[in-house]
């Protein structure tokens, strides 16, 4: 299933060639042009449906916003804190970054940096540039035997474990969300931040900024810190608290810190970087040959594997698609575009709060599409902006939507596998229950009604509830004949309690539906 069509992509960096050529080859035309100010980006980004960028473009809300096409965002590199992620969602935005192209290059840069600031090497280098011999001045100490704690147990945080235990570093760490199998099975112990700040002779930070992260390394966790240890950063700005790191420099709580960021870059502050126990770099954690052909290579497959369907890797703001993408998806999805337009037919309003059941083995990773497929189906007529598996469900929020989802494996009646919807509006309750057979959607039950033969959900459809009656089906024709309507299907539920519901698929809606009600106790209809 194809995600997002995109012909012309803007690229506003520097990248490597490599991915040109790759757009190029796969029918994506490509525009090259850096160093853009706010106000020309946004001049520029109408137009296009793709947008490349490495670290130095701003894609804020004011360029997203002005973006009226655009339908992804793709960074060259890992960290995205250079991209309104939200506004992005909102606009149903994928936002792709590539996760693992500048990994080995960050992992030996930090490495490098543990090993710096345990001999002195720079400081050294420069000091014999100056024309001293100063042997003593430099002394060192060893890594073996010391322990470093990473903060951050992803893809570089692993890596650098892996390197310096080579060392023979003893490594600990934290992370809130890899398990503390996994991260021992490369030979990390996971603990609290609590534990590790007094364990630890060097910290390495490897985590994404965001606010849990911003000031990790603070006035308060230097104090619980080893006297003398030594702190990295080279993953982003702001994770260690600048201030309060020259303060423990100054006062000896640090014994040296190796920045390869800093939270404006260039500093507007060179306290840091001209201070003796520090080993700085003016951001170069993915500066490497290799990291960037990786990077630009990775991002043009990923968006070309994205726009013929075959993959999604990197999508950070749209995991719901990474199981949508496959090609058997695509019907599942037709269907619970069309259960939302159904539900919200008979709950007769947006806000409500909607239950949303997958039934059968083969949906129990569906869920999550499922639900925002619904949420598609229940706004793409109401929603200020356009509505798509990306922002579906933050625009459910915001309309007043409740979701919750749950799978079962209990096959459901007349199907392997279906997908029910329950709406609550204003204390009253509609299920729909629908199901896909031969990549049709079709509709299995409403309201308690199982249709005697399943309702194929395309087209106008009119729904109805009424008495099971001889002459109910020439009256609704009659309505229908005098519309100028033509009945094109028909089908009925099985009676309970003497009613039942009714399915017609009609060349068109009627003008006024209050023609039917007044044969009928309830109606609705809706084009799909």
């Amino acid at each position: 299933m194809a995600v997002a069509t995109v012909r012309r992509i803007l690229i506003s960096e520097i990248v490597d060639p490599c991915c040109k050529q790759i757009l190029q080859e796969n029918g994506i035309a490509v525009t090259e042009k850096q160093n853009l100010s706010k106000d020309e980006l946004i001049a520029e980004v109408k137009g296009y449906e793709g947008l490349i960028v490495r670290s130095a473009t701003k894609v804020t809300a004011d360029v997203i916003n002005a973006a009226e096409d655009l339908k992804i965002i793709g960074r060259a590199g890992t960290g995205v804190d250079n991209v309104d992620v939200e506004a992005a969602t909102k606009k149903g935005i994928i936002v792709m970054n590539t996760p693992s192209g500048n990994t080995t290059s960050a992992a030996e840069l930090t490495c490098g940096m543990i090993v710096s600031l345990s001999r002195q090497i720079p400081q050294a280098v420069m000091s014999m540039k100056a024309g001293n011999w100063d042997r003593k001045k430099f002394m060192g100490a060893e890594l073996y035997g010391k322990t470093l704690g990473i903060v951050g147990l992803g893809r570089i945080g692993k890596e650098v474990a892996i390197r310096m235990q080579s060392f023979g570093m003893k490594t600990v760490g934290y992370d809130p969300i890899i398990p503390p199998e996994v991260t021992a099975t490369f030979g990390v112990e996971q603990m609290s931040l609590e534990r590790l700040w007094p364990l630890c002779d060097y910290i390495t930070v490897h985590t994404p900024l965001m606010p849990s992260t911003t000031g990790l390394l603070n006035d308060e966790s230097f104090a619980r810190c080893r006297k003398g240890v030594k702190v990295i950063n080279c993953a982003r700005g702001g994770i260690i608290d600048e201030a309060a790191l020259l303060r423990a420099l100054e006062s000896g709580q640090c014994g040296g810190a190796g920045l390869d960021v800093f939270i404006d870059e260039p500093p507007k502050d060179w306290s840091l970087v001209n201070h003796p126990g520090v080993v700085s770099c003016p951001h170069l954690g993915a500066n490497t040959k290799e990291a960037q052909i990786r990077c630009g290579r990775d991002i043009a497959t990923q968006i070309v594997e994205m726009v013929q369907g075959k993959s999604l890797i990197g999508a950070v703001n749209a995991q719901v698609l990474t199981a949508a993408i496959a090609p058997e998806s695509r019907p599942w999805i037709k269907l619970g575009e069309a259960l939302g337009s159904v539900a919200k037919a008979c709950a007769g309003q947006v806000k409500s709060q909607v239950q949303i059941t997958t039934l059968g083995q083969s949906l129990k990773n569906a869920a999550g599409y499922l639900s925002a497929a619904v949420v598609v189906g229940m706004l793409k007529d109401s929603s200020k902006n356009a509505v798509n598996l990306v922002n579906a469900l933050p625009l459910a929020k915001e309309a007043g939507v409740t979701i919750a989802s749950h799978q079962s494996d209990a096959a459901p009646m007349l199907a392997q596998s279906a997908c029910e919807v329950e709406i609550c509006a204003n204390g009253v309750s509609h299920k729909v229950v629908g199901s896909v057979q031969g990549d049709v959607p079709v509709l299995l039950e409403l309201n308690g009604g199982l249709f005697r033969q399943p309702v194929p959900l395309t087209g106008n459809l009119i729904f109805f509830k009424a008495l099971a009656n001889p002459q109910l089906v020439p009256s609704v024709a009659g309505v229908l004949t005098a519309a100028g309507l033509q009945m094109e299907s028909f089908s009925t539920s099985a009676a309970i309690a003497g009613e039942q519901w009714c399915s017609v698929g009609v060349s068109s809606l009627l003008g006024d539906l209050n023609t039917l009600k007044v044969h009928v106790k309830e109606a609705l209809q809706l084009s799909l």
